[in-house]
């Protein structure tokens, strides 16, 4: 009897219901749920962030890389306790609504159209995006799209409406529904041109047949921030840790880490550091 008391009282030790001297419960305020783009996973430079984070404020991350857009709906559900996004438009709604709190600027990189060496579509040198993906579409080359709701796939849409351009429905138009590393390797195996940003495309550069044929116009910018949830909504989100990581991806170190981040290995930053900058201050 005194073996099953002590076993049932482990139990629910372990369940959270009661605590026995000597032990005690897994400290579930330590884990942080990061919902975050698959950009920032596919460059490695979570690989690199979070264990400086891990061990210099004991707290664990678990992360799931998403579209930005699903990030968001898991915020709106309180199925995280941070993001880490690139879909400003979309971040501002969130904010507005009261998911979120404390909305940060973090990074930027830019998008780039890839497309296959042979560029049927002859956009290559064009620095206007919209003008690109005009000339794709009446060439109706190949185009993959994420389609995923994701902050690129936003931007790809915002391109194809500033170019007056109809695409869906449109044989050469296809959606994946995935990230943008698999995207990629499917616009490779494809011969097709896809909008990518420019941190996720070198890290796989080597093991795609694409180049980038159009980039540096100014609505090519790619911007990322951290949002907290916000606690009035949920009450269960780990505001501590929200915090810490928010407060980590603005840091002084972190920023030092992200503006060296991929030189080493691509000859070139991933990744710029905006922490304390404003938005349209990278605009101008």
């Amino acid at each position: 009897m005194k073996r099953i008391t002590c076993t049932l009282a482990l139990a629910l030790v372990f369940l959270g219901f009661c605590v026995i001297p000597g032990f005690s419960a897994p400290p579930t305020e330590k884990n942080i749920i990061l919902a975050t783009t698959t950009s920032t996973q596919d460059t490695g430079l979570l690989d690199v962030l979070i264990p400086v984070f891990e061990k210099k404020t004991g707290h664990f991350v678990k992360t799931i890389a998403v579209g930005s857009g699903q990030a968001m709906t898991m915020g709106e559900r309180g199925e995280a306790d941070v993001l880490l996004v690139h879909s400003p438009e979309a971040e501002q709604k969130f904010v507005a609504a009261d998911y979120g709190v404390n909305r940060k600027l973090v990074m930027h990189n830019d998008y780039v159209i890839v497309g296959p060496a042979a560029d049927p579509a002859k956009i290559k040198g064009i620095k206007s995006a919209r003008e690109a993906f005009k000339k794709i579409a009446a060439s109706t080359s190949p185009f993959l799209s994420r389609g995923d709701n994701s902050g690129t796939h936003a931007k790809e849409k915002s391109i194809w409406k500033a170019a007056n351009i109809k695409y869906e429905g449109e044989k050469w138009y296809q959606e994946t529904g995935l990230g943008m590393g698999q995207t990629l390797n499917v616009a490779s195996e494809k011969k097709a041109y896809t909008l990518t940003d420019r941190g996720t495309y070198l890290a796989l550069k080597k093991n795609l047949g694409l180049e980038i044929l159009a980039e540096g116009d100014a609505m090519l910018l790619n911007i990322y921030h951290v949002i907290e949830v916000n606690p009035s909504k949920w009450p269960k989100v780990n505001v501590p840790g929200a915090k810490a990581f928010a407060d980590f991806m603005v840091s002084r170190e972190t920023q030092a880490i992200i503006k060296t981040f991929g030189v080493e290995k691509f000859g070139a930053p991933l990744f710029f550091p905006d922490a304390g900058k404003k938005d349209e201050d990278l605009r101008k």
